[in-house]
């Protein structure tokens, strides 16, 4: 399974990507306005220059003329950009038309089975189910990443990823990756809990504690360099 991290905050992309766990970015018009970011074009640019996989830019329009324009520009911004656009008539006649052109497109806002298969059939790169959205209104949201993992397999001429959307635990990542996912997009928060195990905490603590009461040191120098290894027997 691939990771995106849905954020727009720079400093938050520029750490995880460090981590090398990090495959791709979804940003949206909420995330950018909580980024506080006044230059959408330059934002974006910057993402896409700190993480080579797919970066998704969601284009502002809701009728065909203007979404496509937006689409257009906003693919020539990287090669790595993944235009965003709304499962919606005109977001999917939209996303047909980059798509033949060979421009990735995300299709988000997904919340059918129904509305997936479409997705499929426009040619979208990916479909973006919200599963945390589901949740709210007493939905299974995890029950459409199954519908609709199970459908693009039945049918190999699909080539529509499904990248599950509106993450907000742990558990969603898991069972989205049982299921055959092929992308979660996850909040920071939610990426850095899956580091998290107590048994972890504890076992590293013992190990610490451990080692120092053998009074024994790795031999590196004070700036962390890597000292040669000694020859011969002692």
């Amino acid at each position: 399974m691939k990771f995106f991290v849905d954020t727009a905050d720079l400093a938050e992309i520029k750490e995880l990507a460090a981590t090398g766990l990090l495959d791709g970015v979804t940003t949206n018009p909420s995330l950018v306005a909580k980024s506080g970011h006044h230059d959408f074009i330059a934002l974006v640019k910057e993402i896409a220059s700190i993480v080579p996989g797919p970066v998704s830019a969601e284009v502002a329009a809701t009728d065909f003329d203007t979404m496509m324009a937006e689409g257009l520009y906003l693919a020539r911004i990287a090669r790595n950009i993944a235009v965003k656009v709304p499962l919606t008539p005109a977001g999917l006649k939209v996303c047909k038309a980059l798509s033949q052109q060979g421009t990735m497109v995300n299709v988000t806002l997904c919340f059918s089975a129904a509305q997936a298969i479409l997705a499929a059939k426009a040619g979208a790169t990916f479909v973006s189910p919200f599963v945390g959205r589901l949740d709210d209104i007493g939905e299974n949201g995890m029950q459409l990443i199954a519908d609709i993992c199970q459908i693009y397999k039945a049918y190999p001429q699909f080539k529509t990823e499904v990248l599950v959307a509106s993450v907000r635990h742990p558990g969603h990542v898991i069972e989205a990756a049982k299921m055959g996912a092929h992308v979660a997009t996850i909040p920071p928060s939610v990426i850095r809990q899956l580091f998290n195990h107590p048994l972890t905490d504890k076992g590293l603590a013992q190990f610490v504690s451990d080692w120092q009461k053998t009074g024994q040191k790795i031999p590196i120098d004070s700036d962390g360099k890597v000292q040669p290894l000694k020859s011969g027997r002692a």
